[in-house]
């Protein structure tokens, strides 16, 4: 399996190698990596007394690894999904979801000494906060330090703390004990204990409750877990990496965030600029972009960017980051129908703040309707906002723009309706009933 036309299984992606890996196909089924530049991993769900978890493992160079249904096989930033015969999208009975992971793009100079900087902190068992907008690659950098660590052979196991409720929140991270509470019929290990000899992504850090901070540090002091329910604490051998968009710092001065805590997640800090200040970074991502939407798509050929769309993207200011420009050319390369992608291919006319405009305004961008307007217009605009405007107003500002909507005024700030619920909370601003 490998770029180069003499495979048996040939995979057109830049980020394989003419020759990656050898598919043995037994029985049993067996991969193994054939030297190849990018390395290669098996992503696998594995079930821990009833617990379904999604584990990597890194496969040596030149050493191989046998292969079961569900498999995942990363090469490069392919996926490569290990199925019975005729297993499709209609019957999910016969395959397991895999989970995928991203190789960066890295031209920028900044991000070069950034990348520098994980080689050197993966090496140690120092735990790491990450910093950054909303889709800046937070969760990527996440997989770079972890892949890079004496640790990358075990799993990562990640968690996005504002998308699970705070009374199921406490179970998921530190696990419980048969008859805990009412439907807990067996004990099932945390997130902790399934990440033993691995690495522990917490995603959203920011929005953990205060009763499981004061938990979560605990286990940070005596790496030691206490399920619930339980009596006995079990000793735990995991990295932590977290990651958050809002200031931390400042929220642990102001109390709004445990400081003991903060300061225990933050052994190293390493922040990710946003890719308006890595304008270098967005062709190579987007003939990236490009490519794989082409693939997943079954096109012939995978559509050109003219120079007038490049320079489109290269004038706007990305409030969304990669996560933004990764949806814009997905839409861009079905619109395109395989032609060459153009200007209004991008859909950016009118939205969006431009890194050339006048700097005395941000623009939050509107939430995606669920379903378009007959005449395909979007019925919500943007915000034009004051730069110095503090977060209560953008709040309310965006509340009305979505007529008392929570979950659309949360999308068009980027954060999560849970976020939103807090804020509201927090400045005082009365929720908005349904049916306004």
């Amino acid at each position: 399996m490998g770029r180069g036309e003499n495979n048996q299984v040939v995979l057109r992606d830049p980020s394989i190698s003419r020759r990656h890996a050898v598919l043995d196909l037994g029985p049993p089924l067996r991969i193994e990596d054939v030297g190849s530049s990018n390395g290669l991993r098996v992503s696998r769900s594995e079930d821990a007394d009833g617990t379904a978890r999604i584990v990597e493992y890194r496969i040596p160079p030149h050493e191989s690894m046998e292969l079961a249904l569900g498999d995942g096989i990363q090469l490069g930033a392919t996926l490569v999904v290990v199925q019975r015969a005729g297993a499709s999208e209609d019957n999910p009975a016969s395959s397991r979801v895999i989970r995928s992971y991203s190789v960066p793009v890295i031209h920028d100079s900044g991000m070069r000494k950034l990348y520098e900087l994980v080689e050197r902190v993966a090496q140690s068992n120092i735990n790491v906060l990450l910093l950054g907008e909303t889709g800046v690659g937070k969760e990527v950098m996440a997989e770079a330090v972890h892949r890079r660590s004496p640790r990358g052979r075990g799993p990562l196991v990640c968690l996005n703390c504002a998308a699970i409720h705070e009374s199921l929140l406490e179970s998921e991270l530190f696990g419980h004990e048969a008859g805990a509470f009412t439907g807990a019929t067996r004990a099932k290990p945390g997130l902790f204990e399934v990440a033993a000899g691995g690495t522990v992504f917490l995603d959203e850090v920011g929005e953990l409750p205060v009763s499981v901070q004061v938990k979560l540090l605990r286990v940070l002091e005596e790496r030691k877990v206490l399920r619930v329910g339980g009596i006995e604490k079990r000793p735990i051998d995991v990295r932590f990496i977290s990651a958050t968009n809002r200031d931390l710092e400042g929220e642990a001065s102001r109390n709004a965030f445990r400081q003991d805590l903060y300061f225990r997640l933050n052994g190293v800090t390493i922040e990710i600029p946003p890719l308006r200040e890595r304008v270098s970074e967005i062709e190579p991502m987007v003939r990236s972009f490009v490519a794989r939407a082409a693939v997943q798509m079954n096109m012939r050929a995978e559509p050109r960017l003219s120079n007038a769309a490049l320079d489109v993207l290269l004038g706007y200011g990305w409030p969304g980051n990669i996560r933004e420009l990764r949806n814009v050319i997905e839409r861009a390369v079905v619109l395109s129908a395989g032609e060459m992608i153009q200007p209004e291919h991008l859909g950016l006319s009118g939205r969006g703040a431009s890194r050339k405009s006048s700097p005395e305004f941000v623009t939050i961008p509107p939430p995606r309707p669920s379903s378009p307007e007959p005449d395909g217009i979007v019925s919500i605009a943007p915000l034009r906002v004051p730069m110095g405007e503090d977060e209560r107003q953008r709040i309310v500002l965006a509340l009305d723009a979505c007529g008392g909507n929570q979950s659309k005024a949360a999308e068009m700030l980027g954060i999560s309706r849970r976020t939103l619920l807090m804020r509201l909370d927090l400045y005082g601003i009365a929720r908005p009933r349904k049916g306004r």
